[in-house]
Protein backbone atom coordinates (compact mmCIF):
# COMPACT_ATOMS: atom_id res chain seq x y z
CA UNK A 1 0.00 0.00 0.00
CA UNK A 2 1.79 3.15 -1.16
CA UNK A 3 1.96 5.86 1.85
CA UNK A 4 0.69 9.55 1.33
CA UNK A 5 2.84 12.45 1.57
CA UNK A 6 1.92 12.96 4.93
CA UNK A 7 2.62 9.81 5.86
CA UNK A 8 6.18 9.89 4.41
CA UNK A 9 6.66 12.84 6.08
CA UNK A 10 6.20 11.60 9.39
CA UNK A 11 7.67 8.51 8.79
CA UNK A 12 10.76 10.56 8.01
CA UNK A 13 10.15 12.84 11.08
CA UNK A 14 10.26 9.27 13.43
CA UNK A 15 13.14 8.02 11.97
CA UNK A 16 15.07 11.19 12.18
CA UNK A 17 14.04 11.48 16.32
CA UNK A 18 15.00 7.68 16.35
CA UNK A 19 18.72 8.36 14.72
CA UNK A 20 19.21 11.03 17.18
CA UNK A 21 18.60 9.23 20.14
CA UNK A 22 20.93 6.61 18.86
CA UNK A 23 23.48 8.88 18.06
CA UNK A 24 22.83 10.76 21.61
CA UNK A 25 23.29 7.14 23.26
CA UNK A 26 26.65 6.69 21.61
CA UNK A 27 28.08 10.01 23.04
CA UNK A 28 26.84 9.56 26.24
CA UNK A 29 28.14 6.01 26.58
CA UNK A 30 31.51 6.79 24.88
CA UNK A 31 32.60 9.85 25.69
CA UNK A 32 35.70 11.62 23.94
CA UNK A 33 35.79 9.09 21.41
CA UNK A 34 35.52 11.68 18.49
CA UNK A 35 36.36 9.69 15.37
CA UNK A 36 34.07 7.11 16.74
CA UNK A 37 31.13 9.80 17.23
CA UNK A 38 32.16 10.71 13.36
CA UNK A 39 31.55 7.49 11.87
CA UNK A 40 28.13 6.70 13.69
CA UNK A 41 27.15 9.92 13.05
CA UNK A 42 27.14 9.88 9.31
CA UNK A 43 26.28 6.28 8.70
CA UNK A 44 23.10 7.00 10.80
CA UNK A 45 22.25 10.34 9.80
CA UNK A 46 22.09 8.39 6.01
CA UNK A 47 20.35 5.74 6.97
CA UNK A 48 17.04 7.98 7.27
CA UNK A 49 15.12 7.20 4.27
CA UNK A 50 15.66 3.56 4.69
CA UNK A 51 14.42 3.81 8.48
CA UNK A 52 11.47 5.50 7.32
CA UNK A 53 10.37 3.33 4.77
CA UNK A 54 11.04 0.06 6.79
CA UNK A 55 9.85 0.44 10.23
CA UNK A 56 10.81 -3.14 11.02
CA UNK A 57 14.37 -2.25 11.62
CA UNK A 58 12.89 0.07 14.71
CA UNK A 59 11.04 -2.49 15.66
CA UNK A 60 13.84 -4.88 16.07
CA UNK A 61 16.21 -2.42 17.55
CA UNK A 62 18.67 -2.85 14.42
CA UNK A 63 20.39 0.69 15.87
CA UNK A 64 20.71 -0.57 19.45
CA UNK A 65 22.19 -3.48 18.36
CA UNK A 66 24.75 -2.24 15.82
CA UNK A 67 26.39 0.54 17.11
CA UNK A 68 27.22 -1.51 20.43
CA UNK A 69 30.32 -3.89 19.58
CA UNK A 70 29.51 -7.53 20.45
CA UNK A 71 33.03 -7.59 22.06
CA UNK A 72 36.17 -4.99 23.08
CA UNK A 73 38.83 -6.79 23.79
CA UNK A 74 41.94 -4.48 25.57
CA UNK A 75 45.13 -6.00 26.78
CA UNK A 76 48.26 -5.21 27.94
CA UNK A 77 51.69 -5.64 25.55
CA UNK A 78 54.88 -5.94 27.27
CA UNK A 79 58.03 -6.22 25.48
CA UNK A 80 61.99 -6.06 25.50
CA UNK A 81 63.78 -3.59 23.17
CA UNK A 82 67.30 -3.93 22.02
CA UNK A 83 68.79 -2.21 25.08
CA UNK A 84 67.04 -4.70 26.88
CA UNK A 85 64.36 -2.59 28.23
CA UNK A 86 60.96 -3.46 28.68
CA UNK A 87 58.54 -1.43 27.42
CA UNK A 88 54.61 -1.89 27.78
CA UNK A 89 51.94 -1.08 24.73
CA UNK A 90 48.02 -1.39 24.58
CA UNK A 91 46.52 -3.97 22.27
CA UNK A 92 42.88 -3.71 20.81
CA UNK A 93 40.67 -5.93 19.23
CA UNK A 94 37.23 -4.97 18.33
CA UNK A 95 35.41 -7.21 17.25
CA UNK A 96 32.37 -5.28 16.09
CA UNK A 97 29.13 -7.42 13.84
CA UNK A 98 29.18 -11.31 13.19
CA UNK A 99 25.93 -10.88 11.38
CA UNK A 100 27.13 -12.49 7.96
CA UNK A 101 30.15 -14.03 8.87
CA UNK A 102 33.48 -14.14 10.84
CA UNK A 103 34.75 -10.22 12.03
CA UNK A 104 37.49 -9.78 9.44
CA UNK A 105 39.62 -6.08 9.65
CA UNK A 106 42.84 -5.48 10.05
CA UNK A 107 45.75 -4.50 12.55
CA UNK A 108 46.95 -1.31 12.84
CA UNK A 109 50.32 -0.39 14.59
CA UNK A 110 50.39 3.56 15.32
CA UNK A 111 51.13 5.83 17.80
CA UNK A 112 47.42 7.39 17.45
CA UNK A 113 45.79 4.17 17.85
CA UNK A 114 43.22 4.20 20.80
CA UNK A 115 39.89 3.17 21.74
CA UNK A 116 37.59 5.69 19.35
CA UNK A 117 39.80 5.20 16.40
CA UNK A 118 39.68 0.97 16.86
CA UNK A 119 35.74 1.70 17.19
CA UNK A 120 35.52 4.10 14.29
CA UNK A 121 37.38 1.22 11.75
CA UNK A 122 35.47 -1.56 12.88
CA UNK A 123 32.16 0.07 12.66
CA UNK A 124 32.84 0.97 9.42
CA UNK A 125 34.54 -2.13 8.56
CA UNK A 126 30.87 -3.65 8.96
CA UNK A 127 29.11 -2.41 5.91
CA UNK A 128 32.11 -2.25 3.77
CA UNK A 129 32.48 -6.15 4.45
CA UNK A 130 28.85 -6.27 3.56
CA UNK A 131 29.42 -4.64 0.39
CA UNK A 132 31.84 -7.14 -0.82
CA UNK A 133 28.95 -9.43 -1.19
CA UNK A 134 31.52 -11.90 0.72
CA UNK A 135 30.45 -13.73 4.13
CA UNK A 136 32.36 -11.35 6.65
CA UNK A 137 31.41 -9.56 9.44
CA UNK A 138 33.14 -6.46 10.78
CA UNK A 139 36.22 -5.99 13.01
CA UNK A 140 39.27 -4.20 13.43
CA UNK A 141 42.33 -4.01 16.24
CA UNK A 142 45.86 -2.74 16.52
CA UNK A 143 48.27 -0.78 19.00
CA UNK A 144 49.82 1.99 19.66
CA UNK A 145 53.28 0.35 19.26
CA UNK A 146 55.10 2.63 16.50
CA UNK A 147 57.19 0.50 14.04
CA UNK A 148 59.16 3.63 12.50
CA UNK A 149 62.57 2.89 13.78
CA UNK A 150 62.03 0.10 15.33
CA UNK A 151 64.76 -3.36 14.17
CA UNK A 152 63.25 -6.08 13.25
CA UNK A 153 64.21 -8.31 16.19
CA UNK A 154 62.32 -5.61 17.93
CA UNK A 155 59.31 -5.73 15.91
CA UNK A 156 59.53 -9.57 15.93
CA UNK A 157 59.37 -9.48 20.11
CA UNK A 158 56.49 -6.84 20.20
CA UNK A 159 54.17 -9.22 17.56
CA UNK A 160 54.60 -12.51 19.45
CA UNK A 161 53.76 -10.58 22.36
CA UNK A 162 50.77 -9.02 20.98
CA UNK A 163 49.62 -12.86 19.42
CA UNK A 164 50.48 -14.28 22.83
CA UNK A 165 46.95 -12.32 23.97
CA UNK A 166 45.39 -11.78 20.50
CA UNK A 167 45.81 -15.68 19.44
CA UNK A 168 42.59 -16.47 22.52
CA UNK A 169 40.04 -14.15 20.64
CA UNK A 170 40.87 -15.45 16.61
CA UNK A 171 40.55 -18.32 14.31
CA UNK A 172 39.19 -19.29 10.64
CA UNK A 173 35.86 -19.08 11.90
CA UNK A 174 35.75 -16.44 14.37
CA UNK A 175 37.86 -13.78 13.66
CA UNK A 176 40.25 -13.26 10.78
CA UNK A 177 42.91 -10.03 11.31
CA UNK A 178 45.00 -8.41 8.54
CA UNK A 179 47.01 -5.67 7.98
CA UNK A 180 46.54 -1.77 8.36
CA UNK A 181 48.68 1.24 8.85
CA UNK A 182 51.99 -0.56 10.16
CA UNK A 183 51.35 -3.75 9.78
CA UNK A 184 52.67 -5.03 6.59
CA UNK A 185 53.77 -8.58 5.28
CA UNK A 186 56.67 -8.23 7.90
CA UNK A 187 54.33 -8.24 10.77
CA UNK A 188 51.79 -10.21 9.35
CA UNK A 189 54.86 -12.78 9.30
CA UNK A 190 55.75 -12.81 13.02
CA UNK A 191 52.43 -12.55 13.79
CA UNK A 192 50.81 -16.06 11.94
CA UNK A 193 54.74 -17.64 13.36
CA UNK A 194 53.48 -16.78 16.75
CA UNK A 195 50.37 -18.31 16.33
CA UNK A 196 51.13 -21.62 14.68
CA UNK A 197 53.87 -21.99 17.62
CA UNK A 198 51.27 -21.68 20.06
CA UNK A 199 47.95 -23.26 18.30
CA UNK A 200 50.43 -26.18 17.52
CA UNK A 201 48.73 -26.47 13.77
CA UNK A 202 48.56 -24.35 10.02
CA UNK A 203 45.12 -22.87 10.30
CA UNK A 204 46.23 -20.67 6.85
CA UNK A 205 43.04 -18.84 7.10
CA UNK A 206 43.59 -17.20 10.29
CA UNK A 207 45.09 -14.13 9.58
CA UNK A 208 45.57 -12.46 5.39
CA UNK A 209 47.80 -10.32 3.74
CA UNK A 210 50.56 -13.83 4.52
CA UNK A 211 53.54 -14.41 1.94
CA UNK A 212 52.50 -16.01 -1.17
CA UNK A 213 54.64 -18.89 0.26
CA UNK A 214 52.29 -19.64 2.93
CA UNK A 215 48.80 -19.50 2.21
CA UNK A 216 48.99 -15.64 0.79
CA UNK A 217 47.04 -14.30 -2.17
CA UNK A 218 48.34 -13.09 -5.36
CA UNK A 219 47.25 -9.27 -5.94
CA UNK A 220 46.63 -8.72 -2.00
CA UNK A 221 49.21 -6.15 -1.51
CA UNK A 222 47.79 -4.36 -4.73
CA UNK A 223 44.05 -4.83 -3.60
CA UNK A 224 43.00 -2.05 -1.95
CA UNK A 225 44.83 0.71 -4.51
CA UNK A 226 43.74 -1.16 -8.02
CA UNK A 227 40.11 -1.34 -6.27
CA UNK A 228 39.89 2.49 -5.40
CA UNK A 229 40.67 3.08 -9.01
CA UNK A 230 38.39 0.55 -10.46
CA UNK A 231 35.71 2.14 -8.68
CA UNK A 232 37.11 5.90 -9.73
CA UNK A 233 36.71 4.18 -13.07
CA UNK A 234 32.99 2.90 -12.94
CA UNK A 235 32.05 6.76 -11.25
CA UNK A 236 33.90 7.83 -14.86
CA UNK A 237 32.66 5.66 -17.23
CA UNK A 238 28.86 6.65 -15.96
CA UNK A 239 29.23 10.38 -16.33
CA UNK A 240 30.97 9.34 -20.10
CA UNK A 241 34.18 10.40 -18.54
CA UNK A 242 37.52 9.39 -19.74
CA UNK A 243 40.48 8.19 -16.86
CA UNK A 244 42.69 8.11 -19.79
CA UNK A 245 44.62 11.83 -19.57
CA UNK A 246 43.31 12.89 -16.42
CA UNK A 247 45.56 14.49 -13.70
CA UNK A 248 45.72 12.64 -10.43
CA UNK A 249 46.92 13.36 -7.23
CA UNK A 250 47.28 10.78 -4.41
CA UNK A 251 47.91 11.35 -0.48
CA UNK A 252 50.14 8.89 1.14
CA UNK A 253 53.26 6.61 -0.17
CA UNK A 254 52.13 3.69 1.45
CA UNK A 255 50.59 0.29 0.70
CA UNK A 256 47.40 1.91 -0.48
CA UNK A 257 48.63 4.84 -2.81
CA UNK A 258 51.97 3.42 -4.43
CA UNK A 259 49.48 0.66 -6.00
CA UNK A 260 46.14 3.03 -6.36
CA UNK A 261 49.33 5.01 -8.22
CA UNK A 262 50.40 1.77 -10.26
CA UNK A 263 46.87 1.11 -11.53
CA UNK A 264 46.24 4.83 -12.31
CA UNK A 265 49.48 5.22 -14.63
CA UNK A 266 48.18 1.58 -16.14
CA UNK A 267 45.30 3.44 -17.43
CA UNK A 268 46.68 6.22 -19.18
CA UNK A 269 46.57 9.27 -16.30
CA UNK A 270 49.29 11.03 -14.55
CA UNK A 271 49.66 11.56 -10.78
CA UNK A 272 51.67 14.62 -10.26
CA UNK A 273 51.54 14.56 -6.56
CA UNK A 274 52.23 11.86 -3.35
CA UNK A 275 52.83 12.56 0.61
CA UNK A 276 54.15 11.12 3.35
CA UNK A 277 53.77 12.06 7.31
CA UNK A 278 55.86 14.88 7.18
CA UNK A 279 55.28 16.29 3.60
CA UNK A 280 54.57 16.16 0.36
CA UNK A 281 56.51 15.96 -3.71
CA UNK A 282 55.18 17.75 -6.92
CA UNK A 283 56.42 16.29 -9.81
CA UNK A 284 54.43 18.23 -13.10
CA UNK A 285 55.58 15.78 -14.99
CA UNK A 286 54.42 12.66 -13.31
CA UNK A 287 55.40 10.95 -10.55
CA UNK A 288 58.19 8.10 -11.27
CA UNK A 289 56.99 5.20 -9.13
CA UNK A 290 59.50 2.71 -9.28
CA UNK A 291 61.64 5.52 -6.75
CA UNK A 292 58.90 5.87 -4.64
CA UNK A 293 58.72 2.11 -4.23
CA UNK A 294 62.23 1.87 -3.71
CA UNK A 295 62.28 4.66 -1.14
CA UNK A 296 59.03 3.28 0.82
CA UNK A 297 59.58 -0.45 0.24
CA UNK A 298 63.00 -0.86 0.24
CA UNK A 299 64.82 1.88 1.97
CA UNK A 300 62.06 2.93 4.36
CA UNK A 301 63.54 6.44 3.72
CA UNK A 302 60.95 10.01 3.94
CA UNK A 303 59.45 10.86 0.65
CA UNK A 304 61.28 14.26 0.89
CA UNK A 305 64.33 11.92 -0.74
CA UNK A 306 62.76 11.98 -4.30
CA UNK A 307 63.68 15.31 -5.38
CA UNK A 308 67.69 14.03 -4.56
CA UNK A 309 67.05 11.38 -7.79
CA UNK A 310 64.29 13.99 -9.60
CA UNK A 311 66.11 17.47 -9.05
CA UNK A 312 62.72 18.93 -11.21
CA UNK A 313 60.28 17.82 -8.66
CA UNK A 314 59.18 20.16 -5.65
CA UNK A 315 59.26 18.80 -1.66
CA UNK A 316 56.61 21.18 0.63
CA UNK A 317 56.78 21.10 3.89
CA UNK A 318 53.63 19.87 5.59
CA UNK A 319 50.58 17.32 4.23
CA UNK A 320 47.42 19.64 3.64
CA UNK A 321 49.07 21.90 1.22
CA UNK A 322 48.72 18.99 -1.58
CA UNK A 323 45.35 19.65 -1.80
CA UNK A 324 46.10 23.06 -3.64
CA UNK A 325 47.26 21.24 -6.21
CA UNK A 326 45.22 21.10 -9.50
CA UNK A 327 43.54 18.35 -10.78
CA UNK A 328 40.98 15.92 -11.78
CA UNK A 329 40.86 13.65 -9.71
CA UNK A 330 41.67 13.20 -6.02
CA UNK A 331 42.54 9.92 -4.14
CA UNK A 332 43.15 10.42 -0.11
CA UNK A 333 44.45 7.23 0.64
CA UNK A 334 46.86 8.43 3.79
CA UNK A 335 44.75 8.33 7.16
CA UNK A 336 41.33 9.98 8.59
CA UNK A 337 40.27 14.02 8.50
CA UNK A 338 43.38 14.23 5.67
CA UNK A 339 40.62 16.75 3.72
CA UNK A 340 38.52 19.06 5.93
CA UNK A 341 36.12 21.63 4.67
CA UNK A 342 38.56 24.50 3.47
CA UNK A 343 40.62 21.46 1.64
CA UNK A 344 37.81 20.69 -0.43
CA UNK A 345 36.98 23.99 -1.22
CA UNK A 346 40.33 24.17 -2.77
CA UNK A 347 39.71 21.19 -4.75
CA UNK A 348 37.20 21.89 -6.11
CA UNK A 349 37.65 25.80 -6.87
CA UNK A 350 40.69 24.01 -9.02
CA UNK A 351 38.46 21.79 -10.80
CA UNK A 352 38.26 18.43 -9.35
CA UNK A 353 36.07 15.91 -11.07
CA UNK A 354 36.37 12.99 -8.93
CA UNK A 355 37.27 11.98 -5.34
CA UNK A 356 37.88 8.62 -3.93
CA UNK A 357 38.95 7.22 -0.86
CA UNK A 358 41.81 4.77 -0.63
CA UNK A 359 42.00 5.91 3.50
CA UNK A 360 39.32 5.14 5.69
CA UNK A 361 37.30 8.31 6.89
CA UNK A 362 39.93 10.67 4.89
CA UNK A 363 37.42 13.84 4.35
CA UNK A 364 35.47 14.90 7.13
CA UNK A 365 31.66 15.63 7.21
CA UNK A 366 32.36 19.12 6.12
CA UNK A 367 34.36 18.58 3.26
CA UNK A 368 32.25 15.61 2.22
CA UNK A 369 29.25 17.87 2.22
CA UNK A 370 31.35 20.02 0.27
CA UNK A 371 31.89 17.42 -2.61
CA UNK A 372 28.67 16.53 -2.94
CA UNK A 373 26.70 19.75 -2.87
CA UNK A 374 29.31 21.11 -5.66
CA UNK A 375 28.50 18.02 -7.81
CA UNK A 376 31.90 16.41 -7.18
CA UNK A 377 31.56 12.63 -7.84
CA UNK A 378 32.42 11.28 -4.77
CA UNK A 379 33.62 7.55 -3.79
CA UNK A 380 33.48 7.21 -0.22
CA UNK A 381 35.94 4.84 2.07
CA UNK A 382 33.82 2.02 2.72
CA UNK A 383 32.95 1.98 -1.10
CA UNK A 384 35.97 2.64 -2.97
CA UNK A 385 38.65 0.59 -0.39
CA UNK A 386 36.82 -2.37 0.09
CA UNK A 387 39.33 -4.18 -2.68
CA UNK A 388 41.54 -4.90 0.31
CA UNK A 389 39.14 -6.32 2.43
CA UNK A 390 37.50 -8.01 -0.81
CA UNK A 391 41.13 -9.94 -1.81
CA UNK A 392 41.40 -10.97 2.09
CA UNK A 393 38.11 -13.01 1.82
CA UNK A 394 39.19 -14.28 -0.94
CA UNK A 395 42.47 -15.47 0.30
CA UNK A 396 40.02 -17.17 3.09
CA UNK A 397 38.55 -18.61 0.33
CA UNK A 398 41.82 -20.07 -1.52
CA UNK A 399 43.02 -21.20 2.75
CA UNK A 400 39.86 -23.05 3.16
CA UNK A 401 39.84 -24.98 -0.56
CA UNK A 402 43.89 -25.28 -0.16
CA UNK A 403 44.39 -23.82 -3.53
CA UNK A 404 45.82 -20.73 -4.85
CA UNK A 405 44.44 -18.43 -7.90
CA UNK A 406 46.51 -16.72 -10.35
CA UNK A 407 47.25 -12.65 -10.42
CA UNK A 408 44.82 -12.49 -13.49
CA UNK A 409 42.25 -14.78 -11.63
CA UNK A 410 42.17 -12.51 -8.59
CA UNK A 411 42.36 -9.30 -10.31
CA UNK A 412 39.09 -10.03 -12.74
CA UNK A 413 37.13 -11.24 -9.56
CA UNK A 414 38.16 -7.90 -7.56
CA UNK A 415 37.20 -5.73 -10.67
CA UNK A 416 33.89 -7.52 -10.61
CA UNK A 417 33.37 -7.01 -7.02
CA UNK A 418 34.18 -3.25 -7.17
CA UNK A 419 32.06 -3.28 -9.74
CA UNK A 420 29.69 -4.64 -7.80
CA UNK A 421 29.82 -2.65 -5.02
CA UNK A 422 29.54 0.51 -7.40
CA UNK A 423 25.99 -0.79 -8.86
CA UNK A 424 24.76 -1.29 -5.29
CA UNK A 425 25.41 1.78 -4.25
CA UNK A 426 23.70 3.81 -7.15
CA UNK A 427 20.77 1.64 -7.26
CA UNK A 428 20.27 1.79 -3.32
CA UNK A 429 20.70 5.73 -3.52
CA UNK A 430 18.23 6.10 -6.40
CA UNK A 431 15.66 3.57 -4.64
CA UNK A 432 15.55 5.85 -1.50
CA UNK A 433 15.28 9.20 -3.72
CA UNK A 434 19.09 10.19 -3.44
CA UNK A 435 20.20 9.39 -7.04
CA UNK A 436 24.13 10.21 -7.41
CA UNK A 437 24.73 10.01 -3.56
CA UNK A 438 27.13 7.48 -3.07
CA UNK A 439 27.61 8.12 0.42
CA UNK A 440 23.73 7.19 1.47
CA UNK A 441 23.83 4.35 -1.08
CA UNK A 442 26.47 2.67 0.01
CA UNK A 443 25.38 3.13 3.87
CA UNK A 444 21.59 1.94 2.96
CA UNK A 445 22.88 -1.12 0.63
CA UNK A 446 25.47 -2.20 3.42
CA UNK A 447 23.43 -1.66 6.27
CA UNK A 448 20.46 -3.67 4.66
CA UNK A 449 22.53 -6.60 4.33
CA UNK A 450 23.26 -6.83 7.62
CA UNK A 451 20.05 -5.79 9.44
CA UNK A 452 17.91 -8.57 7.66
CA UNK A 453 20.88 -11.22 8.53
CA UNK A 454 20.38 -9.63 12.12
CA UNK A 455 16.19 -9.75 12.25
CA UNK A 456 16.61 -13.46 10.87
CA UNK A 457 19.01 -14.72 13.77
CA UNK A 458 17.24 -13.37 16.41
CA UNK A 459 18.20 -10.97 19.49
CA UNK A 460 21.78 -11.70 20.02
Amino acid sequence: MLLTMEAKDEATRNAKEYVNEIYETVVKRNPHESEFHQAVLEILHSLVPILAKNPIYQKHSILERIVEPERIISFRVPWVDDQGKVQVNRGFRVQFNSAIGPYKGGLRFHPSVNASIIKFLGFEQIYKNALTGQPIGGGKGGSDFDPKGKSDMEIMRFTQSFMTELYRHIGPDIDVPAGDIGVGGREIGYLFGQYKRIRGGNEAGVLTGKGIGYGGSLARTEATGYGTVYFVQEMLQDKGIELEGSTVVVSGSGNVSIYAIEKVQQLGAQVVACSDSNGYIYDKNGINLDTVKRLKEVEGKRIKEYVEAHPHAEYVEGCTGIWSIPCDIALPCATQNEIDEEAAKQLVANGVKAVAEGANMPSTLEAVDVFLSNDVLFGPAKAANAGGVAVSALEMAQNSSRIAWSFEEVDAKLHDIMKNIYQQSVQAAEEYGYAGNLVIGANIAGFKKVADAMIVQGVI
